[in-house]
């Protein structure tokens, strides 16, 4: 097997994404993780890099910790979210941190597993990155066709203000900061999260899906940030973004994203930010 990934920030300073793999015991564990874009007005954890940041790298590291053949995804991801939850206290202390200020992420997890000379992946997915699987016949299958309810809110928001005259993706943003944090706060609060979060009122809800990855297929694994070439910018369709990542590589799919965006001015029309931080890993049997 083949596998190649990238994660590049917006802007140069920062990346709230973070891709990982690991290979132990038979099994190769891929996460892509997305963490959502702060709405406080600072950091509390990690002046440098973000809280964010701090986020998804203390869980990455917490998920390489805790990892095991005989454990299932839903115990590790607690275990590990459990140890980032103390490290959260010990550094700032929850009561000292503004609830719309606890960072959240979305997360896919694919676990690939040979068993009986046949490979299979079991995908773990909190949140909104995008998973695509081509076979070994040249189908393209969304493995988690999942739409955020939430995308319908902030596209009729951003409609609203556009109306108002509001051309401006930043000064938009800023008009809907407290729409975003009270999001934010209802993310972090509730019994069953759909999102990773630091301190979880109950087990996470996530969604759960097994394939076989038969000889010749190929899977790709990404954030919304560079899924944008098809969902923002119609620049491929689903077959045709898989093809072109197979055939050009990564890195060339970045550098077409973030041309775009110069050239286009990103997607002041629609999206809240101008641009995102963009990740991809593609598995190739």
């Amino acid at each position: 097997m083949n596998i190649a990934h990238i994660s590049a920030g917006a802007v140069s300073q920062r990346n709230d994404d973070h891709v990982a793999v690991f290979g132990h015991a038979g099994a190769t564990d891929i996460l892509v993780i997305d963490g959502g874009t702060s709405v406080a007005e600072r950091d509390y954890l990690d002046a440098i890099e973000g809280d964010v940041a701090w986020f998804v790298q203390a869980f990455t590291a917490a998920m390489e910790r805790e990892l095991a053949p005989g454990r299932s995804q839903q115990d590790c991801v607690h275990a590990a979210i459990d140890a980032v939850s103390a490290d959260f206290e010990r550094l700032a202390g929850p009561a000292t941190v503004p609830l719309h200020a606890w960072p959240i992420a979305a997360m896919t997890w694919v676990r690939i597993v040979e068993r009986d000379g046949v490979l299979g992946a079991r995908l773990y997915a909190l949140g909104d990155c995008k998973s695509l699987l081509r076979t070994s016949d040249g189908a393209c299958i969304d493995l988690d066709p999942f739409v955020n309810p939430q995308d319908a809110v902030l596209q009729a928001e951003i409609a609203r203000l556009r109306g108002e005259g509001l051309a401006d993706p930043e000064q938009r943003r800023e008009r809907m900061l407290p729409m975003l944090r009270a999001r934010r706060e209802f993310q972090n609060t509730q019994p069953a999260p759909a999102v990773l979060c630091v301190q979880p009122n109950g087990a996470f809800q996530a969604r759960v899906r097994d394939v076989e990855l038969a000889p010749g297929s190929s899977l790709l694994v990404m954030t919304d940030g560079f899924y944008r070439l098809v969902d923002f910018y119609g620049r491929y369709t689903d077959a045709g973004l898989m093809g072109a990542c197979v055939e050009r590589g990564l890195p060339a799919m970045l550098d077409e994203l973030r041309t775009h965006e110069a050239v286009v001015g990103g997607t002041g029309v629609r999206a809240v930010k101008a641009a995102d931080d963009a990740s991809a890993v593609i598995w190739m049997a």
